[in-house]
Formats: C-alpha cells, structure tokens, sequence
C-alpha cells in the first residue's frame, strides 16, 4: 500500500528538480522486487500508461542513452536504432546501467544522472497531461508535467512503442 505520509530524504533527482525550478509531487511506494510499473502503478492507483519507466540502453559503439517510455509497453529496439541513425540499439546491463546513471536499476531518474547522456521519449508520453517517474531511489516516483522531459532534458522525440 503507498505511504503517502512516509517523508522522503532528497536524491540527485529531486536535487536537480529543485535546482532547475521544476515542480514536482511526490509518490512513495513499497517497492516490490520485479514489479515493475504495475507494481507502482497499482498501489499509486494510477494508469500504468502515465508511470514513465527510465530505460539505460546503448547503441552499436557502445554509447549509452536514456529512454523514457510508457511503463506498459516495450521498447522496438530496431525502430529506436532507426530513429537515432545507428545499427542496433540493445539494453544495458544492470551493472552498466547504475555505472552511467548512478542509480539502482528500478531507482533510475533521467533527472541527475551521474554521467551526461542523451535522451530519448517516446512520442505519446508527451501527450499525456502528467506523468510519474522515478524520483531517484526505489519506491519513489515524482509527478511532473511531461513538457519538463523536453524542456529541461532535451529529450529526442521518437516513436518507438511496441
């Protein structure tokens, strides 16, 4: 069940947020090992379509990025390699993903990364009148206008659902 009245200490991510100006709710959670966004989603009781999950994958040099996408659907590797101009674009490992972001995998934010990397977002997560995305730790998602992915990330925007 989500603890609202839980206080949540502050991470890179919300730092980043505060830094930049952006507004932002708060929304822990219990985190559940391998729950993923339907976990979060259904003790939040929100739409798992608007729970944003933070992607660290990287392209055929080798290069790592960020991709933002709906947490009910998947990633078509072979349409975001085509929309980024390279041959093949293939998860991270766990160990490679926390090394780039500075993050847990399943605590991952794009917001105060570790290292500088590009970022990409699926197309209709822009639609969206809010989203929730991870905060910077497990267990804790913040809610944010998607406008902010663009304006503050610079984020590419691609079609990339599957």
């Amino acid at each position: 069940m989500a603890r609202k009245d839980r206080h949540v200490s502050e991470t890179p991510a919300t730092a980043w947020l505060r830094e930049h100006g952006i507004a932002f709710s708060e929304h822990p959670y219990e985190y559940v090992e391998h729950g993923g966004t339907a976990e979060s989603a259904r003790q939040l009781g929100v739409d798992e379509h608007a729970v944003v999950k933070t992607l660290v994958m990287q392209d055929d040099k080798g290069e790592p990025l960020v991709v933002l996408m709906h947490g009910d659907r998947q990633v078509s590797t072979k349409n975001l390699a085509r929309a980024i101009g390279a041959k093949s674009v293939q998860p991270c490992s766990p160990e490679a993903a926390q090394r780039h972001s500075g993050y847990l995998v399943g605590g991952t934010s794009p917001f105060g990364l570790r290292k500088a990397m590009p970022v990409v977002v699926e197309a209709s997560v822009l639609e969206l009148p809010r989203v929730h995305i991870n905060g910077g730790r497990r267990g804790y998602l913040v809610g944010i206008a998607p406008a902010v992915l663009v304006d503050h990330l610079a984020a590419r925007v691609v079609r990339c659902a599957l």
